[in-house]
């Protein structure tokens, strides 16, 4: 049996404004969980972090991911960044639906950044039998027109937390694009894959945002944040629906309105992380 994760933070954006804070914790954070409690080694894990997790980048070591993969192997692909919405392009022409796009460093609006189709090229060559785990934080946003929302510093009198959203807004001319053409339909980051050879934990809903957020004296991304604490709590050994259900009361507990989702067939809910 082979073990293989990669892990992807960008707090760095070629995109003026765009930075974040919490991201290249949340890659670290993920590493830890992985050696501790999953028997993972450290040349088992590659980290991918700001100014090298461009698209080329992260597509090449996807690669790295699924080579040679085979029956009873475990991955694990976890991307913490920008997500945002764009409608599918082919050429000049526009195609027929809008896509949900994770956003890597080298992101910009004329094609450097990674679609669904793009990742179910990638994981719909895994043979039967392969653990897959996704984990997404990033905004899953329905609504193409979402502003980034901001609180104050944690240093501002008053104020524990800080929270960003982890949505990039498209410019006037693909918000025009889409205010325009409001009855195409929407796909979803993994939604066309496979359902039975993965599993996906997204940090909200289709329609939400997801935090990156100043807790506990770090910047992480809450669902991140949360979602290691929980199996730490438990060592280990806690079933991906019991997380999910912790997960959700830790959230909603600490004040984010982000719902997480798991994604993935009945009877894997009822097993463990990358079982």
């Amino acid at each position: 049996m082979t073990s293989k994760a990669l892990l992807v933070g960008v707090n760095k954006y070629k995109l003026p404004g765009s930075d974040l804070q919490g991201c290249v914790n949340d890659a670290t954070n993920v590493r830890d969980i992985l050696l501790k409690y999953f028997g993972f080694a450290v040349k088992d894990i590659r980290v991918l972090v700001d100014s090298r997790a461009t698209k080329k980048g992260i597509f090449d070591r996807l690669n790295w991911l699924v080579k040679g993969a085979k029956s009873g192997d475990r991955l694990l692909f976890h991307f913490s960044g920008h997500g945002s919405q764009i409608r599918d392009r082919d050429g000049d022409e526009l195609k027929d639906h809008l896509d949900e796009i994770i956003c890597p460093h080298d992101m910009d609006w004329d094609g450097a950044y990674i679609v669904d189709d793009d990742l179910k090229a990638i994981f719909s060559t895994l043979p039967a039998g392969v653990h897959l785990d996704v984990l997404l934080d990033s905004c899953h946003s329905g609504s193409g027109t979402r502003e980034v929302a901001e609180l104050a510093p944690p240093s501002a009198p008053g104020i524990s937390r800080a929270m960003r959203q982890r949505f990039l807004a498209p410019p006037v001319d693909i918000l025009c694009r889409h205010l325009d053409e409001d009855d195409l339909p929407l796909t979803r980051i993994l939604k066309a894959t496979n359902p039975t050879n993965h599993v996906l934990f997204a940090g909200c809903r289709d329609n939400q945002t997801s935090a990156d957020a100043y807790i506990n004296g770090t910047y992480n991304g809450a669902f991140s944040y949360y979602f290691c604490k929980h199996i730490r709590d438990a060592q280990g050994a806690i079933t991906r629906a019991e997380l999910l259900k912790r997960l959700r009361a830790s959230l909603r507990h600490e004040g984010y309105d982000q719902v997480p989702q798991l994604e993935c067939p009945a009877a894997w809910k009822k097993k463990k992380l990358l079982e």
